[in-house]
């Protein structure tokens, strides 16, 4: 039985072909440079983070920081928009911390490059909605079956394009 995790909420809620090759061990992170840029983004927009933050795994799934004075859970993303995906990743994290006896936990989605974040909570009603995603990804990564592919704008920046469209740019 597939195990979710943070990564795996991500990218169900990007694209469930991604999601079941990530979960399947296919890789195709490294040969992405926004993912390079991403990390470098995680490692040098906050040189100046608080001694109190801390990386904590939960359940499988690692906060990078979290506050457990402010009982905040920072995340850094690289986009410049809102995604519902960076949304639905924080809903998890306040997901497991609920579940593990931590309540009140908020989120903060931090863009480094617009300015922004953008506040997270994880209401009553977003519990079940959570645990809906956890047992539609574990149908999806425990079938056979990789599912299709998407054809979005977005998939040229995914670092699985090539794998995806491999037959298409060998013609």
């Amino acid at each position: 039985m597939a195990h979710a995790n943070a990564t795996l909420i991500n990218y169900y809620h990007l694209c469930h072909r991604k999601m079941w090759l990530h979960a399947h061990q296919i890789r195709m992170e490294h040969t992405s440079e926004a993912v390079t840029e991403g990390k470098q983004l995680h490692e040098h927009a906050y040189p100046q983070r608080a001694e109190r933050y801390r990386e904590i795994t939960i359940d499988g799934s690692k906060i990078d920081f979290y506050d457990p004075y402010d009982k905040v859970v920072h995340e850094i993303k690289k986009s410049d928009k809102l995604e519902h995906s960076h949304v639905a990743q924080v809903q998890f994290y306040l997901y497991l911390l609920r579940k593990n006896g931590i309540d009140g936990a908020t989120g903060l989605i931090e863009y480094p490059k617009p300015r922004q974040t953008q506040t997270v909570r994880l209401e009553a009603e977003d519990i079940p909605v959570v645990e809906e995603w956890i047992r539609d990804i574990e149908r999806i990564v425990d079938s056979e079956q990789c599912p299709g592919r998407i054809s979005k704008s977005k998939c040229r920046a995914c670092s699985y394009f090539d794998f995806c469209y491999v037959e298409e740019s060998s013609q």
